[in-house]
Parts: structure tokens; C-alpha cells; sequence
């Protein structure tokens, strides 16, 4: 069977009974073992084995249970109602100045967790009922939350960035450093949007936030950061010091997680238990398609898939930027239907040799894939942040306002990538310098 043929029948099958709502993980791995049966060899089979056994012995993967952990922990012990009350202390005379403070904290959350879910959902029973009480505009909550809270995409110790680095077999800790820059730049540039509605957009947000604060009130309440900058410290200080692997690092923030609900009188063994069901339900469902996403490679690598790939794309004599800019288009429309796990193992061992082929650092492409998935997030109808958010709306905010908040930003953040695109350096100057 000629190798054009085989991609044809890979990826569409993939295609198929992608559409029919099976379960990524089954798919993956059926189609493998189909495919494997019918197009190679029987014996072959062993492969597939290999690659589970693989799985089970990454040592990199140890960071994933952690982190979940460490997120549901902090959940439930009170620090994120604490950081909401100091900005709504600190921002709340600013005009926009709670949708900026939700910015803000999303930016926390995510260097605490690494997890969307756990931000979105947040904000969500937090900060959209105090912004809507204050007659902020339906739709920029929405967005506001949406977008922000999709950070954890990309700031470390983002679970999405670690699965890319082991996956594309790159630095868990210089990838984990590559994203700090583009994260600030896309907070940034949500914050500078927010105060633009707010000064020139009327009706988009009160006037007048709330009463003044004294400044002794404001200090005060800064104790309520020190849990959480000191947390931040233990993970990423430990990564960017060469003191811990992220791995370790992770250990250490389920440790930290720990001691902020002792020291907060908020630990429970039932949140803990809570927590930890949790996180069994989440790396079982990301080691099941991690397996069968290896599967799927071996595969189709060893049938010859990915050099046919890469010579179609040579003898297409289209530019680089071109291919890179059609892949980030794919990896959007997969952000609309799939979760990020499926589509970085899905996707990097079939874009990863046709980014090496061209020249393009790995670490950077990481980072503009973390964007283009953040960006199919937010796109509506299907993006899973939506979702998220969906579950915590109130009565009078339906989906039609989300949606409509959203488009503005996921603007923000296609920009934010072609920032990213165009000046490499922006991206890599900070791993440089740390490594």
C-alpha cells in the first residue's frame, strides 16, 4: 500500500470516528491497533505494548497528578476568596477596576495551579456576581473571565506546558520558563483593553466602583498575599533555581497546598479526599489518551506517515510561515472540541518533524501552540472554557452575552500571537538567560 494511501486512511479514520463521540483515549488507541493488525503486522503489536509500558515508567508524568492535586487543595482552603476581597480593596475606586483585579488574580491562579478549570469556575461564583451587582456589562465579565482564566494555559506550571515538553521531548523547565513573557503580555494587553471600554465605551461600566478605602485597610489586607506569593515562590522559585526538577517542584506545592489550608484552618481529610478523587479522575483520563496517543505515533510513524507528511509539505514550496500559520489554525478549531491534553498528543508528534524540517525552535513553537489553544478555548459555540463558565452563570446572563464578550479577546489573543510569531526573541530571550 503506497504511504499517500496510508495517510489518507490515518487521518481519516482519525477524522470519522472522531465525529461519532467516542472517547479520544479509545479512538487513539482502537485505530492503532486496527491498523496495526490490518496495514503492518500482527506481531507488531508489541508496539503498542511498548508504548504503554513507556507510559508508565515517565517520570516527567509524576508532575501532572501533582499539580492537579495541588489545585484541587487550594480550591478549598479559602485563598482565592481572600485575593478576590484584596483587589476589590485595591481596585474597586478604579473605573474597571474589578475586571482588572479578576485579571489579576487569574494570573496568580495560574502560577498557584496551572489549571483552567480551576480559575474559570472560580471567577465565575466569585467575581461575576460582585461585577454584575455593580452594573458591569454582562458580556465583558464574561470575556474578562473567560480569557483570563485561560492563562493557566500558558503560565507555569501550566500542566498543559509540561504533557508538551515530554510529549515533544524538550525542557519541562526551560518550556515551563518560556511562557512567563507571552503570559504577562497577555494579561497586559486584557488589562489595557478593560480600561479602554471602561473610559471609552459608556454604559460598559459604572462610574464609580465603590466607596474609598483608607490606606491602613489596604495594607492590612495585603496579608492575604503572602500565602500565595510564598506558595509561588516554593514552585517556580525552586524550577528557575535549578534547586528542584518540576516534578519535585510539584511535590512541593502539594506540600505548600497543605500548610496554606492548616495555616488557614480550612484542612480537611474530606476536601483532601475530595481533592484527591479528583485528581485520580483527571490522570487516569490523561494517561489513557497519553497511551493511546503513542500508540497512534508509533504507528504512523512506522508506516511511513510522518516522512509522507513532511515530503507533501516540502514539495507543496510554500512558506515556512505559511505551513506554521495553518497549523495554528488547525490547533484553534481543535481547541473548539477537544480538550488540550487529546490535541497536544494528538498533534505534536505529527507538527513537531515538520517544525524541526523548517528551522523553527521548538520551545517557540511551544509557546505559540499554547496560545492558538487558548484562543480555541474562548471561540464559541463549542470552546471549553465557555463551559465552565456556563456552570456558574446567574439567572439573566445567558450564553449569548458570553459569547458575544469573548470575540473581543480571543482578538486580543490572535494578536498576542502574531506578536509572539513575529519577534521570537520575545519568547526566548528570558530561557536563555535562565538556562
Amino acid at each position: 500500500m503506497s504511504p499517500n494511501l496510508i495517510l489518507i486512511l490515518m487521518f481519516g479514520g482519525l477524522t470519522l470516528l472522531m465525529v461519532t463521540g467516542l472517547p479520544i483515549a479509545f479512538v487513539l488507541g482502537g485505530l492503532s491497533l486496527l491498523l496495526t493488525v490490518t496495514l503492518w503486522n500482527p506481531e507488531s503489536v508489541i508496539i503498542l505494548v511498548l508504548q504503554v509500558f513507556d507510559t508508565m515508567r515517565s517520570e516527567p508524568l509524576l508532575a501532572v497528578p501533582l499539580y492537579i492535586l495541588m489545585a484541587g487543595i487550594l480550591q478549598r482552603s479559602g485563598v482565592i476568596e481572600d485575593l478576590y476581597r484584596v483587589m476589590g480593596l485595591w481596585f474597586g475606586r478604579l473605573r474597571g477596576g474589578l475586571a482588572i483585579g479578576t485579571v489579576i488574580i487569574c494570573v496568580i491562579m495560574a502560577a498557584m495551579t496551572g489549571v483552567v478549570g480551576a480559575a474559570v469556575t472560580s471567577m465565575g461564583v466569585l467575581a461575576m456576581p460582585e461585577m454584575l451587582r455593580r452594573k458591569y456589562d454582562p458580556s465583558l465579565v464574561a470575556g474578562t473571565i473567560c480569557a483570563a482564566g485561560t492563562l493557566g494555559v500558558l503560565i507555569p506550571p501550566s500542566v498543559l506546558t509540561i504533557v508538551y515538553a515530554v510529549t515533544a521531548q524538550v525542557s519541562i523547565g526551560k518550556m515551563l520558563i518560556a511562557g512567563i513573557v507571552p503570559g504577562i503580555l497577555l494579561a497586559t494587553v486584557y488589562i489595557l483593553y478593560i480600561l479602554y471600554v471602561s473610559y471609552f465605551q459608556s454604559g460598559k461600566v459604572p462610574s464609580d466602583d465603590a466607596r474609598a478605602v483608607p490606606m491602613r485597610l489596604k495594607l492590612l489586607s495585603l496579608r492575604a498575599i503572602v500565602i500565595p506569593a510564598l506558595l509561588i515562590a516554593m514552585v517556580l522559585g525552586s524550577i528557575f533555581l535549578g534547586i528542584a526538577t518540576p516534578t519535585e517542584a510539584a511535590a512541593v506545592g502539594v506540600v505548600g497546598a497543605i500548610l496554606a489550608s492548616l495555616v488557614r484552618r480550612k484542612f480537611t481529610f474530606r476536601g483532601l479526599a475530595e481533592a484527591g478523587i479528583h485528581t485520580l479522575k483527571v490522570t487516569s483520563m490523561i494517561l489513557w489518551i497519553t497511551i493511546g496517543a503513542k500508540a497512534y505515533v508509533a504507528i504512523f510513524t512506522g508506516l511511513g506517515g510522518a516522512d509522507t507528511l513532511i515530503g507533501l509539505i516540502r514539495d507543496m514550496n510554500v512558506s515556512p510561515y505559511l505551513v506554521l500559520a495553518f497549523m495554528m489554525l488547525i490547533l484553534i478549531f481543535l481547541g473548539t472540541c477537544l480538550d488540550e491534553i487529546g490535541i497536544i498528543l494528538l498533534t505534536v508528534p505529527v507538527f513537531l518533524p515538520i517544525v524541526k524540517a523548517f528551522g523553527f525552535d521548538e520551545i517557540w513553537f511551544g509557546v505559540l501552540y499554547a496560545i492558538s489553544i487558548q484562543v480555541g478555548y474562548i471561540s464559541p459555540p463549542f470552546g471549553y472554557s465557555l463551559f465552565y463558565l456556563k456552570a456558574t452563570l446567574p439567572k439573566g446572563v445567558g450564553m449569548a452575552e458570553v459569547y458575544r464578550g469573548v470575540v473581543p479577546f480571543m482578538g486580543l489573543q490572535i494578536l498576542a500571537l502574531l506578536i509572539c510569531a513575529a519577534f521570537p526573541a520575545l519568547v526566548m530571550w528570558l530561557p536563555r538567560y535562565v538556562g
